[in-house]
């Protein structure tokens, strides 16, 4: 099956009805993104190593605010980014941005590291009216088709009633992180957390289920990676349907979702549930200073509470920057659809 550019000779209309994202089906990806503002929506198509830009493709539609496209005989390993044109007027709350490369909101997988150069920004420096028209496609964030594949053999949640469940709050990497009984390169990690001493030890305590605090791939804010600091605690959202890479060991080659899924799988053999605490009031683009990595490029006025006032700030009630519109439609199935993904694919 093609993974680059050819499989763009068979591009052709999606299902605009059908689910959000990337997703394969034994012979081709069927892309969709939602955006009602936008005047196009081009996929964009690039090497292995999401380095250079192979191939852009119109994306059909929109129906009913969503884009979409099917690449037939494309496969799991393709990287793609997205690009979204129309008006760009922050004083009205609008900040498409053709030359910025978008990371789809639903990708299952991140390819790159996102390092908080000028190119990333909407607006130009100097002026935060003016369009920015500097391309960062060689170092944006981009998204990678997986499959969901995963033998979680006769795995099934444990089913404790309320009140005979005794819950651990822990954080993945600090749980494990200085356990002797580990080896250091499974310390602070998905499968630290699934190796039997840490096992042995949740059970010793009568511990029925475990909540992580969040593993949802997240981005340390600007003033931290200017000062060569990391968010430790993960509470800046990235991607509302990645395990964070920095919780993962990358033991026997597992990706961060396969080794995230194994953690599930071995804690679930020993009884104990997995309960995740979910971040979804904001998300890492900051305020009308920050990046333009996925949401404010897609459609800023749909997924942001932006100022009654005055439309280029936002409606700051998250202390974060920015805060989610869940009153709209879109941003709602959004945060639905990876709930139902954690409960489902992740388990």
């Amino acid at each position: 099956m093609a993974t680059g550019i050819a499989a763009a000779r068979g591009w052709q209309p999606g299902r605009p009805a059908g689910p959000l994202g990337a997703h394969w089906d034994g012979h081709g990806v069927s892309f969709a993104v939602f955006s009602d503002q936008a005047r196009a929506i081009e996929l964009c198509l690039f090497d292995p190593g999401g380095l250079r830009e192979e191939a852009r493709l119109p994306m059909f539609g929109p129906v009913d605010g969503v884009w979409h496209g099917y690449l037939s005989h494309a496969a799991p390993g393709l990287v793609y980014g997205l690009r979204a044109d129309g008006p760009w007027d922050p004083a009205r709350g609008q900040r498409f941005n053709r030359h910025k490369l978008l990371l789809d909101p639903y990708a299952r997988e991140i390819v790159g590291r996102f390092d908080w150069g000028e190119a990333h920004f909407g607006a130009a420096p100097d002026d935060p009216l003016r369009i920015d028209e500097r391309d960062n496609a060689h170092a944006a964030l981009k998204g990678r088709v997986v499959s969901d594949h995963f033998d979680w053999g006769d795995d099934q949640p444990p089913k404790v009633a309320p009140e005979d469940t005794v819950l651990y709050e822990l954080h993945v990497r600090g749980f494990s992180r200085l356990h002797p009984a580990l080896p250091l390169n499974l310390r602070g990690s998905f499968a630290g957390l699934a190796h039997p001493a840490m096992i042995d030890h949740l059970r010793s305590l009568g511990i029925t289920a475990v909540s992580l605090l969040p593993v949802h791939q997240a981005l340390d804010e600007q003033r931290l990676a200017a000062q060569g600091l990391r968010n430790y605690w993960g509470y800046n959202t990235l991607s509302f349907f990645c395990p964070d890479p920095r919780l993962a060991s990358g033991h026997n080659g597992l990706s961060p979702r396969d080794e995230f899924r194994s953690m599930v799988r071995a804690l679930h053999r020993a009884g104990i549930e997995v309960i995740l605490d979910v971040v979804f009031n904001h998300s890492a683009e900051t305020d009308e200073h920050g990046p333009t990595i996925h949401l404010r490029g897609l459609d800023n006025g749909a997924y942001y509470r932006l100022r009654d006032d005055n439309p280029a700030r936002y409606d700051n009630y998250s202390g974060c920057g920015n805060t989610l519109d869940i009153r709209r439609p879109p941003v709602l199935r959004l945060v639905m659809d990876s709930l139902r993904y954690w409960a489902t694919e992740m388990r």
